[in-house]
C-alpha cells in the first residue's frame, strides 16, 4: 500500500521538471551559437495570457505510476491485472490534471510594430515586462523574443 502512495506522490515532482521556460532570457543549449535576425520595433499593446504545456507527459507518467500502484491490489493475477488497468486509467487522469496545474504559466502577449511597418504578435514570459510605446528589439530565430533596446 505504501508503494502505491509513494509512486503517486512522485508524479508532481516529475512533472515540475517538464515545465518549459518561456522567459526571453532563457536559452537552451541547442539555441546558443545560432544567428538571429534582429529588427527594431515599438510595443503597441501588452496583455497577460495563460500558457499551458502541450505535453502529454503527465498523463503518461501518471498512467505508469497508477498502473504500477494498481497492480499491487488483490491477491490473484486477475485482481493484479484489473488493479493495474484501473490504476493506469486513474493515474493518467490525475497525472494530466496535475501537469496542467504544475506547468501552467503566465505570459505576456506583445503586439509590436517593426520599423518597416509590419505588425507582429509574440508571447513570452513575464520576467522582463515591456511597456506600450517602448522601443524594443525583436530577435527572430528558432524562438522569437522581444527584448528592451
Amino acid at each position: 500500500m505504501n508503494k502505491k502512495f509513494l509512486s503517486l506522490a512522485v508524479v508532481p515532482m516529475l512533472l515540475a521538471g517538464c515545465a518549459d521556460n518561456i522567459n526571453s532570457d532563457y536559452y537552451s543549449v541547442n539555441q546558443t551559437g545560432k544567428v538571429s535576425t534582429v529588427s527594431q520595433c515599438t510595443v503597441l499593446s501588452v496583455r497577460a495570457v495563460k500558457v499551458n504545456s502541450d505535453s502529454d507527459a503527465g498523463t503518461l507518467i501518471g498512467g505508469i505510476a497508477g498502473g504500477v500502484a494498481g497492480s499491487t491490489i488483490g491477491g490473484d493475477s486477475t485482481a493484479h491485472a484489473l488493479g493495474a488497468v484501473g490504476g493506469a486509467l486513474l493515474g493518467g487522469l490525475a497525472g494530466g490534471a496535475v501537469e496542467k496545474g504544475v506547468n501552467a504559466q503566465t505570459g505576456l502577449e506583445y503586439i509590436v510594430k517593426l520599423d518597416n511597418g509590419q505588425v507582429l504578435s509574440v508571447t513570452q514570459g513575464t520576467e522582463q515586462a515591456l511597456g506600450v510605446g517602448q522601443r524594443c528589439l525583436v530577435l527572430f530565430g528558432s524562438t522569437t523574443r522581444i527584448i528592451a533596446q
